[in-house]
């Protein structure tokens, strides 16, 4: 059986451990702790080290998710579980716009260290003060649609959500996976060498009808 490994990143609050615990068909592997600092004026608990949960897709896959702890002084554990992923989503809450700086250092922490597929999921967005997508874009560095990762409407609570987030991830990384293969074509076109591209870790396809039987 292939196993994918997905991280599932952002700022605190954003809906990180929700998301795991949605998706995973087994019993989620937590560290939360209970908050002490600034943190424990939105929550009562965070994450210390990492969530962690599973489902099988199909005959032949196992998604495993990892949720990342929100704060910069647990960035060890961003840099142990980036680089061992396939793929990852950046949660934001749409609604509160002094994380957009801590979303946007994310970004660069991790990409700094893999270059994978990744998608942005806005979370609480039917909550008063959330900024459209626009307007997040802006503010984590995307100025325009050059180079911009998908970017999709997401609660971490509904299961269906949850799952059609992960099909936008599955069509971007098939997309990537089509680019990577383009440019090694050209690259040998007249006997000239170029740096080869990166390469997915997976042949895998994951099929819509997966998802949904998973459902």
């Amino acid at each position: 059986m292939e196993t994918m490994r997905l991280v599932v990143t952002g700022t605190v609050g954003a809906g990180k451990s929700t998301f795991v615990r949605t998706f995973s068909q087994t019993t989620v592997i937590d560290t939360e702790r209970k908050a002490t600092d600034n943190t424990s004026l939105m929550k009562k608990r965070t994450t210390v080290a990492f969530d962690f949960g599973t489902r099988i897709l199909g005959r032949d896959m196992e998604l495993q998710v990892y949720g990342t702890p929100g704060q910069s002084r647990f960035d060890f554990m961003w840099d142990l579980l980036i680089r061992r992923a396939h793929a990852y989503i950046l949660l934001v809450a749409a609604n509160r716009s002094s994380s957009f700086n801590d979303a946007r250092e994310i970004i660069s922490f991790m990409n700094s260290r893999v270059q994978i597929p990744m998608i942005i999921g806005l979370t609480c967005m039917d909550l008063p003060g959330a900024l459209g997508q626009e307007h997040v874009a802006f503010a984590l560095g995307f100025m325009n649609d050059k180079n911009r990762p998908p970017i999709v409407t997401l609660n971490p609570n509904e299961k269906t959500s949850v799952f059609e987030s992960l099909m936008v991830l599955m069509a971007h990384q098939l997309l990537q996976s089509s680019k990577s293969k383009g440019n090694a074509a050209l690259g040998n076109v007249g006997g000239s060498r170029q740096a080869e591209p990166l390469k997915s870790r997976t042949k895998y396809q994951w099929p819509k009808q997966q998802f949904s039987s998973g459902l």
